[in-house]
């Protein structure tokens, strides 16, 4: 059962209309390391570990969708009041003309959201260190996308993100350390 609470995992807001931060978010929409890679990288990961991670990678695959959800909602807010010649100015001219300021996965470079961003080897431990990589990409580029914006609302909603990130990466290397000690009492690798 997925029950879904009808508010964000925590508060957006942003002070002013910013098309050009808004073209930079779009990297954790639909980029390589974005937040819709992660979500489906974990949630069809799930399938192929130890029933001990099962729950960990449904947990955060789904909390991802959340993360996914506030992007969408920066991206929105950012845009909303943007005339088409702002959005062309910031680079946006091409998405303007192909999807007005409707919300594409692709990312801040424009190239669309590919299924080649998920990665599934089928090996617990090596799966789980790509979801740590993940994760430590993400952290990285939030901390970028902060440093890029003088909008102390927008930091606010990023410094969450990246702090999601951060504990993320914790849990997987957490799950990493249990999956290695099971080998090891059971001699298999």
């Amino acid at each position: 059962m997925w029950i879904y609470e009808k508010k964000l995992q925590y508060p957006v807001r942003v002070s002013k209309c910013d098309v050009r931060m808004a073209k930079f978010l779009i990297e954790q929409y639909g980029g390589a390391d974005g937040e819709l890679a992660a979500a489906l990288r974990y949630l069809n990961q799930r399938y192929t570990v130890p029933d001990k991670v099962i729950g960990l990678l449904n947990d955060i695959g789904t909390e991802e969708l959340a993360h996914l959800e506030m992007i969408a909602t920066m991206v929105y807010k950012l845009t909303k009041d943007a005339t088409p010649e702002e959005m062309e100015k910031c680079g946006l001219g091409a998405h303007y003309a192909n999807h007005d300021k409707a919300l594409f996965y692709n990312n801040a470079a424009g190239v669309p959201w590919t299924a080649t961003y998920i990665q599934a080897k089928g090996d617990p431990i090596a799966d789980l260190y790509e979801d740590i990589a993940a994760e430590e990409k993400a952290r990285a580029t939030y901390q970028w996308l902060i440093n890029m914006t003088d909008d102390t609302d927008l930091k606010d909603s990023l410094s969450f993100l990246r702090e999601r990130e951060i504990v993320h990466s914790q849990r997987f290397r957490e799950a990493v350390e249990i999956l290695k000690e099971e080998r090891e009492r059971k001699k298999v690798f």
